[in-house]
This record gives structure tokens, sequence and C-alpha cells, in this order.
């Protein structure tokens, strides 16, 4: 298969890790990069063998060599640059969150015609446990489904001597914080295990803002919540229950869980060294019966490398990425409406 020539937009710490892969990956070959601040050029160039590198977005996506493109920068410019990728007739792989609403995701997929696109919110789903869940169900082995749930808390940590990065927090440049930042790989893991079967209708949810006493651990400005939970009504009787926060004043606390009529698996979605799914089978004489579905150890570089590495093949295979656009127009339709919700203080539909 030849290697796809690949650019990369914004070499921050999430585009250094798609150079890292762009440049030891045999179906890829490392064509361009492009940053607006000069130091993470420089760092990107020094790193990597890199055949051009450009200070302006414009110039990377007029490269005829480039024929496709990394957007690893806040959400909020991702849009504009999307839509002058595809008119240039290059495929494109966004970072996550997507886009900054499901307008602008609508807007991407009404754009780009027959180019490839996808987005890096599928990273989790390319460790073993994601593809071995995902084959379970597929089967039927839970039955009806019920519920869905994700509890991922995290408790503050001992004031940071650097301050995170501004946008992690901010409305104005990633769309919303930890829901955007972190939320959508959870959406994205149990409905694409669940072969995106579930199709969400309501959802009725709360946001918070960090804590008073972590107000300094975070970037002065910040505006996003930082802990949010959702009740997402879906087609057909199933509920999403959906909870995650950072800077929580509470114990670290994570469950992933999906329950249908006829059993249901425990899982984490992140990747560990010796991993247990626990599937939990209902049976008519003993009740319910646990045991193990799968145990194994996964390799986190497979969550860094797959998103990249599928893009690729999909391009020379004229196939689909793991998730697609339509699929990350579903994970940010639900992340709108959480939003809607919270601020109207009232269920809102999904459309």
């Amino acid at each position: 298969m030849e290697a796809v020539r690949i650019g990369v937009i914004g070499c921050g710490v999430i585009g250094g890790a798609h150079l890292k892969v762009a440049s030891t990956s045999p179906l890829l070959q490392l064509a361009a990069a492009a940053d607006l601040q000069p130091e993470a050029l420089k760092k990107a160039e020094e790193s990597f063998e890199i055949s051009s590198v450009y200070t302006s977005a414009d110039e990377l996506i007029a490269d005829p060599r480039v024929e496709a493109i990394v957007l690893a920068m806040p959400a909020r410019f991702r849009l504009p640059l999307a839509l002058q990728a595809f008119a240039a007739g290059k495929h494109v792989l966004t970072e996550k969150p997507v886009a900054m609403n499901a307008g602008d995701v609508q807007t991407m997929i009404d754009a780009k015609g027959d180019l490839v696109a996808g987005c890096c919110s599928s990273r989790l789903r390319f460790l073993r446990g994601a593809e071995v869940a995902r084959g379970f169900l597929a089967g039927g082995g839970l039955g009806k489904l019920r519920v869905v749930r994700c509890r991922a808390i995290r408790s503050a940590n001992k004031k940071p001597q650097t301050t995170p990065p501004a946008w992690r927090l901010s409305k104005s440049f990633n769309g919303g914080g930890i829901l955007m930042n972190w939320g959508c790989y959870d959406l994205d893991y149990l409905l694409g295990i669940a072969g995106w079967s579930l199709k969400p209708r309501q959802a009725f949810a709360h946001t918070w803002p960090v804590p008073s006493p972590f107000e300094s651990h975070i970037a002065p400005g910040s505006d996003a919540e930082a802990h949010f939970a959702a009740l997402i009504g879906c087609e057909g009787g199933a509920v999403i229950s959906f909870e995650r926060g950072e800077y929580v004043a509470a114990e670290v606390d994570e469950a992933w869980q999906i329950i249908g009529d006829r059993g249901s698996l425990r899982l984490n979605i992140m990747a560990e060294d010796h991993k247990t799914i626990w599937y939990d089978e209902a049976d008519e004489i003993e009740g319910v019966i646990t045991k193990p579905l799968w145990e194994g150890s996964e390799d986190s570089n497979a969550s860094h490398d797959g998103p990249l590495t599928d893009f690729a093949r999909a391009i020379r295979e004229n196939g689909q990425t793991l998730t697609t656009l339509e699929n990350a127009l579903v994970v940010q339709k639900i992340s709108d409406a959480i939003y809607a919700s919270a601020e109207q203080g009232t269920a809102v539909e999904i459309d």
C-alpha cells in the first residue's frame, strides 16, 4: 500500500503524537506540518523528519504533495480549516471534540463529498477490549439493551505548579469543558461498541464549574464546566446514565457498564496491563452468574496509533474511518443537548 502523504496542522501535545505516528508508520509519509507558534514548529522540526514546515495552515493546505490533513488545534478553528481542506481535495481527520457544535459537524459532512473524513474520539476503541465487547454485543449476548452507564470522576490533585492550558475549560475555544474533552471518548466508546444502534432522543442534564477550593488550579478566565451529569433517553426505551467530572470534591470513581435484559458487561474503557471485562449473565436457576468475558493486557500505543493509521487505510481502501463524521455528529448532538438542558433546566429533544 502506498503511504499516505500527511500534513499535521497544530504541533502541540496531541499534534506531536500524530507527528510521531506519521513519522514511524509504513502507512504514512510525514509530508508537512504547520503551527502558528514558532517554538512548537521548531520543536517538531527538530524531533521529526518533516519534508516541509509552514507558519500558516493556508500554506500547508495548498501544498500539492499533501493528500490528507490532521486538524490538531482547539475546536474553534476546525470548521474553516476543514472546509478549506475539503475544497482543496484533501481528506481530513479532526482531533476531538470534532467541532464546536452539531451545526459545524453537519456543515463538514455537507462539504466533504467523496473524501474520507473522521474524528479521533474513536481513540479508545482501538484497544483490544473494545473489539471483544463490540463482538459480544453484536452477537446479542446481552439481549435488549436497557441502561448504558458511565461514571468517571477524578478528584483534584495538589495545586499544579504550572497553569493548565486555557482552552481546556473554554467555551469560546473548545465549545465546552470536560464534556467536550473527555465525554466524547465515553460516548464514542459506548455507542461504538453497541454498533451505533442506540438512537438518542432526549436529554436532561446539569453542569457545574470547578469547585471554589480548586479555582486556583485552572487557567484564569475559564468558563466551562468541570462536572456534568445527564440522563439520555433513547428510542426503544434504553437510557444512557452519564456523569464525568474533574477537579471534583470526591474520591476517584470510574465505572462503565452496559445492561441488557439477559445480562450486563462491566468494563474500563482505558488501557490496562491486566484488564478484565466482567460478564454478569442472567440464569433462570442460579440468578446472576459473574464470570470474565475477556482477560488480557492492552497496549496504550494502539489508542495513539489507531486513528491515524485507520485514516490512512480508509483513504487507500476507499473505506470509512472507525468514527466517521456521521458518528461524530451523534456524539455532538448529545453534547449539545446536555448543554442546552443544563442551561434551560428542562429536558431537551435530540434531533
